[in-house]
């Protein structure tokens, strides 16, 4: 097993000849997305990519794979300019879009809750993996903003009609009923969730990795154009969906812990 060459504080990046295993590393905070972890996933990834290695596994530490965005930053976010929250949704966006449009093999293993942006992370990459512990959720809505950046991907996964109802509802699924929606691609007992990752891995491991790589890219032409569109549009809602009332009040009573009083502006 060779060494990373950077040395992370938010994750770990464990490369094992063809397989690398990218660990989101916040047990603390239920390894909520950062600022920090943004950076460093996507360095992490142009870092995979000059390695040997050419399928990924995804994964959280703790009991947790990902709980969305970090309340410090939630804090920040509700103070900020206009131009500065263009800046935030445009790093967001282009996180989810580094790791869709990944041009190595990526596997999911989704060990516990992934809600809101963490539900973008664990199902976004070719394959998904959760454990029968696992919970997903795009929550966005019950705090007064727009799951819009992963919305243009999850019409792609599920189809309209089941997107507006995760979006809509804000509900939480069981990995069986994400299973059944075709979020997930398989459902395993919690304590098989590290092997049968590292089993689907050798198993893609011992096909060609340029013919691998040729699919991705051919995968990846289909919706290129139109997911750029979609994209800056959804980056652009993130952003003024954070000017209005609901927004803050939202993220009051979150950290406040109260139920949010909503106006409708």
């Amino acid at each position: 097993m060779s060494q990373p060459q950077h040395t992370y504080s938010t994750l770990t990046l464990a490369l094992d000849g063809a397989v690398a295993t990218l660990t989101l590393n916040r047990p603390e905070k239920r390894n909520a997305i950062s600022y920090e972890l943004i950076r460093e996933l996507q360095h992490a990834l142009g870092e995979m990519q000059k390695s040997t290695s050419h399928i990924l596994i995804l994964t959280g530490s703790g009991k947790a794979f990902c709980s969305g965005m970090d309340l410090d930053d939630l804090r920040r976010i509700s103070r900020q300019t206009e131009e500065e929250n263009l800046a935030d949704s445009g790093r967001m966006a282009d996180m989810f879009r580094a790791l869709y449009d990944f041009p190595l093999v990526t596997i999911a293993a989704v060990n516990g809750p992934a809600l809101a942006g963490g539900c973008g992370l664990a199902t976004l990459c070719d394959f998904t993996l959760a454990s029968s512990d696992a919970r997903f959720g795009y929550t966005e809505v019950r705090i007064g903003f727009v799951p819009a950046i992963v919305s243009a991907f999850l019409m792609r996964q599920i189809g309209e009609k089941h997107t507006r109802d995760l979006l809509l509802t804000g509900r939480i699924l069981s990995a069986e009923e994400g299973y059944r929606l075709g979020l997930v691609n398989e459902v395993v007992a919690p304590e098989d969730l590290p092997h049968r990752a590292r089993e689907l891995a050798k198993s893609l491991a011992m096909n060609s990795p340029a013919s691998l790589l040729a699919t991705k890219r051919l995968l990846k032409t289909y919706s290129h154009a139109e997911l750029d569109r979609q994209i800056a549009a959804a980056v652009e809602e993130n952003a003024r969906i954070r000017a209005t009332h609901d927004f803050r009040e939202g993220i009051s009573s979150f950290l406040e812990k109260r139920a949010p009083v909503w106006t409708g502006s």
